[in-house]
């Protein structure tokens, strides 16, 4: 029952739906008493031959026209009931993608997918039927039951309606416990069914390499313990639920027993009228709607409020980066980084230690280095993904915990090292961040990121659909679309994660002979492992262990013994050999 206590701002607030509906199940609870009454009277005018054939055929009139009635508000409360319940579930979810849209990396290193959607979906069901058929179940089988009980009291025998009721204390106790029971094995089941729901994600967003590798047996073992661990958790929830049924049952056969006994004893006694005991059969059956209700209410609140803790759990935690109150100020401004020390969540190590550098409006910042040197980190802490430990990083020297993350990532035109691509047309990719974006600016930008000839060469060129996180394009290829999706936000500060990495030399020669005409004013950060796209920054950061082991311009670390000098010339090496193969099938095919 504790759920209703917490959705009581939701019922607060949609009050005029929820008491519309209970009035109406009132006045059904009251309208439906009215036909046990009058098979009394027919029973008992028949008996005695009172009633004529006409005036039974009256009381027969009456009823029916009772019957439409009831169904009639039926319908307009479930209208008013169910409505308010799915308005409940779209406000739910719209809550729910806030907050983890809100959420920063460090939030997604602690929940997985999966889990992530079964909370969406599954648990707010669960959560929208309680508070629609739970609120049914429980007002209509309260408003039902007392009714029947006063008629059955008042009208009839309150000797006889305290006999036929002495099963239900001890159901009521059963029923609790069962309750308690259910509360506890659904949360497990549910948190079976999130991890099935990340088995079954990951295997479908990983197929090709489970393919490539030869592991769909090795997968389809690890799917099927998985639901067997699904199965085997509904299961236990399956045993406490079948325990309901019968014990109402067991109650309900219990009270008509006693009813029956008690009452034909009564009827012997002439304390009772046959007709009165047939009345008395009939408004203890519908008793059993109530307590089947009551159950199946016990039933569903207890599963929603398993479902609706784990929802709240996740609308519960704070962002781990606070939203700051500045505006990000208006110009084009100096970065300014002087990053002391830096750990990731949970670890020991400073992944950062003592880096700081000053970029200039129009300038370009290059980072390499080994991998996990701490590159990718650098450009996360621009992007305000984490907060430094030690430090700041200033823009028009306010500090980035002072400003909007909103205003300050608005600023930024960011393509990750890993470019994803939404199920639509090439076109509505390049346009995600602008989309009302002309035709003409959206082939600008696919020019500038040397990829307009290739979508042009596709089915429908900019008409293309590219599937499921671009499935049918090339790796190099959707980089390059996320290279133009970046561009067209025209924003000030530029960040390429190692966004060159799955493009040819020649490619990747274009695009940064692009890139310095469109970024003239524009300050941009490039994050590489090839040096030839470092070439043209203003400053390079050699990282090393989290640290900076060098810095200067491309000629100058060229010229440096170190980590740079030896990785460029190693890559020329590399280039050189790729391409003698090449120029000595030319010297042949025209000897030829």
């Amino acid at each position: 029952m504790r759920l209703f206590a917490q959705l009581s701002w939701y019922f607060t607030r949609e009050w005029r739906r929820y008491l519309g509906a209970v009035a109406l199940l009132i006045i059904i609870a009251i309208l439906q008493l009215v036909p046990p009454k009058l098979v009394g009277v027919i029973v008992d005018g028949v008996t005695s031959q009172n009633l004529s054939g006409r005036q039974v055929l009256m009381w027969l009139g009456v009823m029916v026209a009772i019957a439409i009635v009831v169904y009639m508000l039926r319908y307009v409360w479930r209208v008013l009931l169910f409505g308010a319940s799915y308005q409940l579930a779209v406000e739910l979810r719209e809550d729910y993608y806030r907050q983890l849209s809100r959420q920063h990396p460090e939030f997604y290193l602690r929940h997985r997918t999966g889990d992530l959607m079964a909370r969406a979906t599954n648990d707010v069901d669960r959560v929208v039927f309680a508070a629609g058929e739970g609120v049914l179940t429980l007002v209509d089988s309260l408003v039902m039951g007392l009714a029947v009980l006063i008629v059955m009291s008042t009208q009839i025998s309150w000797e006889l309606t305290l006999l036929s009721l002495l099963p239900m204390p001890v159901m009521a106790i059963v029923i609790k416990r069962y309750g308690d029971q259910l509360h506890q094995r659904f949360k497990l089941a549910q948190a079976a069914f999130s991890t099935l729901n990340d088995r079954t994600q990951e295997s479908l967003t990983s197929i090709r390499m489970i393919k490539a590798f030869g592991l769909e047996d090795r997968q389809s073992a690890l799917f099927a313990a998985e639901a067997q661990d699904a199965g085997k958790k509904n299961m236990r929830v399956a045993r406490v639920d079948a325990r309901f049924d019968p014990t109402i049952y067991i109650a309900i056969g219990t009270a008509n027993l006693l009813a029956v006994g008690g009452g034909s004893w009564m009827v012997m006694q002439g304390t009772l009228t046959l007709g009165q005991l047939t009345s008395f059969v009939m408004y203890l059956g519908l008793m059993i709607w109530p307590m089947l209700a009551l159950a199946w209410m016990f039933n569903i609140v207890e599963r929603g409020s398993a479902a609706y803790s784990r929802i709240r759990s996740m609308l519960a935690e704070a962002p781990s980066v606070t939203d700051g109150k500045k505006q990000a100020p208006e110009g084009r401004g100096t970065l300014q980084a002087n990053i002391r020390a830096f750990h990731y969540p949970q670890t020991a190590k400073p992944t950062l230690e003592n880096v700081s550098f000053a970029l200039k409006p129009g300038g370009m910042l290059g980072l390499c280095g080994p991998t996990g040197a701490g590159k990718s980190t650098i450009l996360s802490l621009i992007q305000r993904h984490f907060d430094i430990d030690q430090g700041d990083i200033r823009f028009h020297d306010i500090p980035l915990v002072q400003m909007q993350l909103d205003s300050w990532r608005s600023r930024l035109a960011v393509v990750n090292q890993t470019p994803f691509l939404f199920s639509d047309t090439v076109a509505s990719n390049i346009a995600l961040g602008k989309p009302n974006a002309t035709q003409e600016e959206i082939e600008h930008v696919a020019r500038l990121a040397s990829v307009h000839e290739d979508i042009l060469r596709l089915p429908q060129g900019y008409d293309t659909e590219v599937g499921e996180r671009g499935v049918m394009l090339s790796g190099g290829q959707k980089q390059r679309i996320s290279i133009a999706r970046a561009l067209l936000l025209d924003a000030e500060i530029l960040i390429l994660d190692d966004a060159l990495s799955a493009v040819d030399g020649r490619t990747e020669h274009d695009i940064l002979h692009n890139l310095r005409q469109w970024g003239e004013h524009r300050t941009v950060i490039i994050s590489a492992h090839r040096l030839s796209a470092l070439t043209e920054a203003s400053e390079i950061l050699v990282m090393q262990h989290g640290h900076i082991a060098q810095r200067g311009s491309h000629d100058a670390l060229a010229s440096q013994p170190g980590w740079y000098r030896d990785m460029f010339r190693y890559q020329q090496l590399e280039a050189a050999l790729d391409e003698a193969p090449v120029e000595a099938n030319d010297k042949e095919n025209a000897s030829a």
